[in-house]
């Protein structure tokens, strides 16, 4: 299986799968997961679920995502983006909800990523992903 789209937001979400929250009960730390990651999470649910296959693959994974980030200065469009989120963080969240979504079983099935970030017009993010047999250097 092999297949491309495109997400288009208002806005990109900017939360990672690493903010987490803390607070401290008899006097143990308990981390959970901040409002700005759920809605994130949320966001990117609902524009990948339409696109999921009928039955998450178990095959092995290549996957290249492109992450536009809406910027006004025209000057900056298709340019690397070199702040943050930085792309293993941003990546993670993303991955995750690709899992909730029934893309494949694991996000470990994914032996093979290329991410890259850029400034764009408008907020979008480019998915392809493949099932592979073998994985090129």
């Amino acid at each position: 299986m092999k297949d491309q789209f495109y997400l288009h937001f208002e806005t990109m979400p900017k939360a990672t799968a690493q903010q987490k929250g803390v607070y401290v009960r008899n006097g143990k730390p308990r981390f959970y997961e901040k409002s700005s990651v759920e809605s994130a999470k949320n966001q990117f649910y609902a524009v990948l679920k339409p696109y999921a296959p009928k039955t998450p693959t178990s095959a092995p994974v290549k996957l290249t995502i492109w992450f536009a980030f809406d910027v006004k200065d025209k000057k900056k469009w298709g340019k690397p983006k070199t702040s943050r989120p930085d792309t293993d963080n941003y990546l993670k969240l993303f991955k995750d909800v690709m899992t909730i979504c029934g893309f494949w079983l694991d996000d470990a099935q994914v032996v093979d990523e290329r991410v890259y970030k850029t400034y764009a017009e408008k907020a979008t993010i480019m998915v392809k992903w493949e099932e592979i047999r073998e994985v090129e250097p």
